[in-house]
């Protein structure tokens, strides 16, 4: 059960009612970032977040990616949490086919240095070619071999380009981005400006350790105001979702 609290409180929320609070507003492109924290402030638990959810957790994780265009993730967190095959279930399809979107979302990974393996069950299993963000940088001879399994972009010279990729992805009738990590791609969406929104699930645990934050990088002088535009409650587990306190 996923009990709403703000902006008005309601009981046991139906996956229509979520569809309709998490729907994505008119404004193209809007990157929507969704991760989960401990109570402690980390990421994962052992490396990987999947420990940190419960039921709702996972509910709403699902529900969040029928809506968009493209899941948009960095190729260390493909690694980590394994990405293979469809990412979205037949239910999913079945809504989305019928609210004239894509079957399955586009697949969108960031890579500078193309640090994927063009063999992998990543490409073998995809339901749909999969699109690599990456640099001029990256070596020629691992373009050529990923370009043969997926659509290599490049977005940027040292590194990948945030507002790149969320052009990019715009243009292609994708605007509607769903990034699920890892730290180091929210610190570069964070680092340009180009975060429109976070939904973040508070888990009501505590791991200790060493785990990763939800960002990672350098860090930076500027504050950025978002704004709490909903709060849901499962199992002493909290879901918000901020945007962006003024537009782009």
């Amino acid at each position: 059960m996923i009990n709403q609290l703000l902006p008005d409180s309601a009981a046991d929320r139906t996956d229509d009612d979520l569809l309709a609070l998490y729907g994505y507003p008119s404004q193209r492109p809007w990157v929507r970032f969704n991760f989960i924290s401990s109570l402690d402030g980390s990421a994962t638990h052992q490396g990987v977040s999947a420990p940190l959810g419960n039921a709702g957790d996972r509910r709403l994780f699902g529900l969040i990616r029928r809506l968009c265009d493209v899941i948009l993730v960095g190729a260390g967190t493909v690694r980590a949490e394994g990405y293979a095959g469809p990412l979205v279930s037949d239910e999913d399809i079945r809504w989305r086919t019928a609210h004239g979107l894509a079957a399955h979302p586009a697949l969108g990974i960031i890579s500078g240095t193309l640090g994927v393996d063009p063999d992998s069950d990543l490409f073998r299993l995809s339901p749909v070619r999969p699109i690599l963000f990456t640099t001029t940088a990256a070596d020629q001879e691992r373009v050529e071999s990923l370009s043969a399994v997926s659509d290599v972009v490049i977005a940027g010279v040292e590194s990948v380009g945030a507002s790149t990729c969320a052009a990019w992805l715009n243009d292609r009738g994708l605007g509607r981005i769903l990034c699920e990590g890892g730290p180091s791609v929210f610190d570069g969406f964070l680092a340009e400006g180009a975060v429109d929104e976070l939904c973040l699930s508070l888990s009501p645990l505590l791991t200790g350790g060493q785990g990763s934050r939800i960002a990672a990088g350098v860090d930076s002088p500027d504050l950025r105001d978002m704004v709490l535009a909903s709060l849901l409650e499962s199992d002493s587990a909290l879901y918000g979702r901020w945007v962006r306190a003024q537009g782009p």
